[in-house]
């Protein structure tokens, strides 16, 4: 169980905005990969190719930059609920934020299964891993929206302000 502290750390704060920055171009130039592997798939043999080379990169810079923070999270701890959030609210954030950890450390192992064993199972698994990202992407973008406007937590001055 992490530590509670009062704020994130300027570390933590960078190590999300940086993730949300690559994980947002792996989403925006998915379809370099896509294509070289449905090619791929019809021709018996994937190639490499720029794209291809870039999403692995970029995957694996998300890989680590996740490890780092868990690290950095057990180390250091997370600041705790905003004060008024309620119970079930406080369930569903944990819920959602180890989920975004499990998701980003299986989108790789997925991908590197699908292309290196030229698997469609494992491509569509790694197909829904990214839809389920991109859910929770939207729920916790949601969830700051109705803290910061509606229940006026200021809940997104934690990802701004450090307390180092």
């Amino acid at each position: 169980m992490a530590k509670t502290v009062s704020g994130y750390s300027s570390q933590q704060i960078w190590l999300h905005w940086v993730t949300v920055a690559l994980v947002a171009v792996q989403m925006i130039f998915h379809e370099g990969i896509s294509r070289a592997f449905s090619t791929g798939l019809e021709e018996g043999a994937l190639y490499i190719s720029p794209p291809v080379i870039l999403h692995f990169l970029f995957g694996s810079a998300i890989t680590f930059l996740v490890m780092w923070r868990l690290m950095l999270r057990n180390d250091r701890g997370v600041p705790g609920p905003p004060e008024g959030e309620p119970q079930i609210f406080q369930i569903l954030s944990k819920v959602a934020h180890w989920g975004f950890y499990s998701i980003l450390l299986l989108l790789p192992v997925t991908g590197a299964i699908a292309w290196g064993s030229v698997s469609v199972t494992m491509g569509n698994a790694h197909e829904i891993l990214k839809t389920a990202l991109f859910i929770l992407i939207l729920a916790h973008v949601g969830a700051v929206i109705v803290h910061q406007f509606v229940w006026k937590t200021k809940v997104l001055d934690r990802m701004r302000n450090a307390v180092d």
